[in-house]
């Protein structure tokens, strides 16, 4: 049986054509998540976590980097592409990883860091090294300084970590004893100054990673996550422009112009080259564009049929906790990708945000933007209400749940981890803590190690106890063992919610409106399509037939429970009769009665 109701259709039905157009992805931060021994997260570590990611729910895991690197920037500065960093394990690790994954029925997404590379990379150092003037120069941004001695940068661009986005080759620690020692010439660098920005118009560029996607392709990789996809292409005339480009904040200031290091159309020329080679391996293999843009329908051009397949939908992960503008990016943003036959993909929380569950707990979060940037929450900052932050959190990762296309979830969402907020000066190794002089936080305090042994050193997450980052003291109570003996843990109710949305192909649904249960909340029908099983055989024959699924979302107010629908999930308990509480989600099916077939 299925209900019919007179709202207006948001998203038709879709068929699975390929795997990730419905896709539960899980982000890994690898220095974060498991350790097979020292500080760090380890390959290995990971390794033996897939029987837990499969017991989840999850489709696909993306792996931030875990290449050769200094790790000023926790990895994303790459000095090579193409091999494994000792500290994380071995190439080796790193295949049977993959092989593994394969084995539990998922995919595997790495991270390509286009935008920039190491100080350490041997394209930066033989630049450097050739002289001013010479050829290899032309791979970065290498420009004379400004003013009578040349000692001013060459523009006003700013860091997204702080302070100039230039910096000059005498201060790269490297050359001290080499003929650059003395060099005052500037280098662009839009993050750390350990992280120069290549030259896109080089084709030395184009072929190094042109081979650094076939060399991860051809171990089996699915697909790859694209770094600071905006930034690659930069006007030539280098213009100034003294504002910041906030590459972890969606608020766009309408009366700033147009960054000229930013989201250039030339950026599209490269991904249309890359999706040629990745189309070289087959019809499964994909891109996902970290891309920080001021509309939909910009975010939607990096997902035509010739470019990516995905672009995380950051101004949803932004949105104020609010019914009027989580209804409204719903259907803006499903239909900007409907547009161009790609799907939405949807996120909360990742290795640059707040953790949802202490975002949506701060003073303020339902009238303005909650997004964060690196300024991170400290000791002496105001401190979340834990407990509403995550009622809140988990009513909207329900309801993100239900709706149609990919959904990603940040390691430690499923534990319903906080942010860490009392970690001291001395462990922070953001470069943005650093390079603002303490003024912003940075990330570290959703980068904290998961806990997975409440009663084990380091709370299990390394055999020896040790942990780059403190954790805080009273993390047991999130910790794995600790949720998977409680049936009421968020562990629990996460795989319930996982493991509902493929049973009920949620992600393939059609998407109507339900404005006679809406209020001044989100009421939205995900109804069924002939999905099929497609070519991930992740459907089956219940979803063809299941009829209405009606999702809704009570924000400060409580929303009445429509008579003929039956509780399938609620976010928290329906503790009145008839009543969906203030922060819930809900979804319900249509009666059946016993006649009904």
């Amino acid at each position: 049986m299925t209900a019919q109701h007179p709202g207006t259709v948001i998203h038709p039905p879709q068929q699975r054509d390929q795997w990730w157009r419905d896709a539960v992805i899980y982000q890994i931060y690898p220095r974060s998540y498991a350790s097979s021994g020292g500080p760090l997260g380890t390959l290995p570590g990971i390794t033996e976590k897939f029987d837990y990611l499969e017991k989840l729910g999850v489709d696909a895991v993306w792996l931030s980097p875990f290449y050769v690197s200094p790790q000023f920037d926790a990895g994303y500065d790459v000095a090579d592409y193409r091999d494994v960093d000792p500290r994380f394990g071995t190439l080796a690790d790193a295949e049977r990883l993959i092989e593994v994954a394969h084995a539990h029925g998922m995919k595997v997404i790495v991270d390509i860091v286009p935008n920039h590379t190491s100080w350490d990379h041997k394209l930066f150092r033989e630049a450097v090294l050739a002289g001013a003037g010479a050829p290899q120069r032309d791979n970065f941004w290498f420009r004379p300084g400004r003013g009578e001695d040349g000692n001013e940068p060459p523009t006003d661009w700013l860091s997204s970590f702080g302070g100039p986005a230039w910096s000059q080759v005498k201060d790269i620690p490297w050359v001290k004893g080499t003929p650059q020692e003395r060099e005052e010439t500037w280098y662009l660098h839009l993050f750390d100054r350990s992280q120069p920005d290549v030259n896109w118009e080089s084709p030395a560029i184009h072929d190094e990673f042109a081979h650094t996607i076939r060399f991860w392709m051809d171990r089996g990789v699915d697909g790859l996550r694209v770094d600071v996809a905006h930034g690659l292409a930069k006007d030539p005339a280098l213009p100034d422009w003294p504002y910041k480009v906030e590459e972890v904040r969606y608020n766009p200031d309408v009366s700033v112009p147009p960054a000229p290091m930013a989201n250039q159309p030339a950026v599209h020329d490269i991904y249309r080259e890359w999706r040629s080679i990745l189309d070289e391996y087959g019809r499964d293999r994909m891109m996902v564009a970290e891309a920080w843009v001021d509309t939909e329908e910009d975010l939607a051009r990096y997902v035509r049929s010739d470019e990516m397949q995905q672009a995380f939908n950051f101004e949803y992960l932004s949105a104020p906790w609010r019914a009027d503008r989580i209804n409204a990016l719903i259907e803006s943003s499903l239909r900007a990708t409907d547009a161009v036959g790609a799907p939405t993909t949807w996120v909360l929380s990742n290795h640059d945000t707040l953790r949802a569950t202490s975002r949506l707990g701060l003073e303020g979060v339902t009238t303005g933007w909650c997004g964060n940037g690196p300024s991170g929450i400290g000791p002496d900052d105001p401190q979340p209400d834990a407990a509403l932050g995550a009622r809140r959190a988990r009513a909207w990762h329900t309801l993100t749940a239900a709706l149609p296309g990919s959904y990603y979830l940040y390691q430690g969402e499923e534990l319903e981890l906080p942010e860490a907020t009392q970690l001291p000066p001395e462990s922070r190794e953001d470069p943005t803590f650093a390079r603002t002089g303490g003024a912003e936080l940075g990330r570290d305090g959703c980068r904290v190690p998961i806990p997975w042994r409440a009663d084990a050193p380091a709370f299990g997450f390394s055999p020896d106890g040790e942990s780059w980052l403190p954790q805080p003291a009273d993390w047991g109570r999130f910790a794995v063992d600790t949720q998977e003996a409680d049936p009421e843990s968020a562990l629990a109710y996460y795989t319930e919610l996982l493991h509902l949305r493929a049973r009920y192909d949620l992600g393939l649904g059609g998407l109507r409106r339900a404005p006679e249960y809406a209020g001044n909340g989100v009421a939205l029908i995900n109804y069924a399509g002939d999905s099929g099983k497609g070519d991930s055989g992740k459907g089956d024959d219940a979803a063809t037939s299941r009829g209405d699924l009606l999702i809704m979302t009570a924000f400060a107010e409580p929303l009445p429970l429509p008579e003929g629908w039956a509780v399938l999930l609620s976010s928290a308990p329906l503790e009145e009769e008839g009543v969906l509480p203030p922060d819930t989600t809900v979804y319900l099916v249509p009666f059946r009665t016993d006649t009904e077939e």
